[in-house]
């Protein structure tokens, strides 16, 4: 039985929800899966990594993790090393800055082999940063650590020649997947909002744009935003001092198929993105969904990646906005298509199936060098000794 090991940090985000499927999707497969991250920050994020680690066929190991570089990652690194001595996996997959770091940096299972999936992290960085430079630069140092990488997006793969370099293993591009229940669309309540935010508040998702842009409105609209994060408070402070006619309500973190009720239109002004999971799932279930330009967001929309939004771009954020209180019948024929096309090519099933074969193809490479250099050693020994006829 092929046996995996997923490391990341935090039970958060898209992040998590990606490894939760890969390891529902393998453990399904036949495929004995252990997962490593960091402490649960909040009893939501516990109780679904307690539903994790029931899927876990190697088990669920929890240990503490700093979200910075320091000492704390040496620590890390030699728990790691202990658990993959005992689990002795064929995979360590390694997710996100920390989860790559520690998945290519320890030891204990020589044989295994060690593959990243960036997810953003380090390549968010602008390269010239001092983040940039940190982050960028140990990725350059760990490339020849990593047996394999997987990109969620095209624009990830780019990134990574453009910031990292080329490559020193095989790469693949594996975009996210939904299941398909996920698929099922959903109706707005009868009290649904105008607009609909759903993510992580924090700058770079682009709240600021769309409190911007919304204030410019010229009719009274609501707004709702769902999330929780550290900028939440200027967020809130930014609302009670614009000026316009657009009213917002700030309701917390809640999971995203309940929140996509609650408005006719999402909303994600980005201003950063890898591949997000929110877009998908809002297309999935059928809403209209007004986002930006970033990362891979063009890969998901396809041949409606003309109707996004520059990053940062209020007056854009407006005219998009504009366009779906008055076009209700246009965009709601815009979101049948999207719904058509994740279903097509953003299934779980097809992720998962991609990322197993991915594995099959690096064990195979492992095993025909494996073949090759047993033969020259045979062929060496076997050599006979030069004979005096042969002189």
């Amino acid at each position: 039985m092929r046996k995996v090991v997923h490391v990341m940090r935090l039970p958060m985000g898209g992040l998590f929800r990606h490894v939760r499927d890969l390891v529902a999707g393998q453990q399904e497969a036949g495929i004995a899966v252990g997962v490593v991250c960091a402490e649960p920050q909040d009893e939501r994020a516990a109780a679904a990594l307690a539903k994790l680690g029931a899927q876990c066929g190697l088990g669920l190991h929890v240990i503490p993790m700093s979200r910075l570089p320091g000492f704390g990652d040496i620590a890390n690194i030699r728990e790691v090393t202990q658990l993959l001595r005992w689990l002795k996996p064929d995979i360590v997959h390694g997710h996100g800055a920390k989860g790559g770091m520690l998945a290519r940096l320890s030891g204990g299972a020589p044989d295994a082999i060690r593959i990243y999936t960036p997810h953003g992290g380090s390549l968010h960085y602008g390269l010239w940063s001092l983040e940039g430079m940190v982050y960028l630069g140990a990725e350059r140092l760990m490339r020849q650590r990593t047996g394999g990488l997987i990109f969620e997006s095209g624009f990830s793969r780019n990134a990574y020649r453009a910031k990292v370099g080329k490559p020193a293993a095989p790469t693949t591009v594996i975009h996210n997947g939904l299941s398909e229940a996920e698929f099922e669309l959903i109706v707005p309540a009868e009290d649904a909002a105008d607009f609909l935010f759903i993510g992580e508040l924090r700058m770079l998702k682009g709240v600021s744009t769309l409190i911007e842009a919304a204030s410019r409105l010229e009719r009274p609209v609501r707004i709702r935003i769902v999330g929780a994060g550290p900028d939440r408070a200027q967020f809130e402070r930014m609302v009670e001092e614009a000026k316009g006619l657009a009213r917002f309500e700030f309701l917390g973190a809640m999971p995203a198929r309940e929140a996509f009720a609650l408005g006719r239109v999402v909303v994600m002004p980005s201003w950063n993105e890898s591949l997000p999971y929110v877009a998908l799932e809002a297309a999935a279930a059928g809403l209209p969904l007004i986002a930006t330009k970033v990362g891979g967001v063009p890969e998901i929309f396809g041949p409606l990646a003309a109707r996004l939004v520059p990053p940062g771009d209020a007056p854009a954020l407006l005219a998009a906005m504009t366009r779906a209180l008055s076009d209700p019948a246009g965009i709601s024929a815009d979101a049948e298509r999207l719904h058509g096309r994740i279903r097509e090519f953003f299934s779980a099933t097809r992720m998962v199936d991609a990322v197993d074969g991915f594995y099959t193809r690096l064990l195979d490479m492992r095993e025909a060098r494996r073949e090759i250099a047993l033969a020259g050693r045979a062929g060496g020994a076997a050599r006979p000794g030069l004979t005096g006829a042969e002189h």
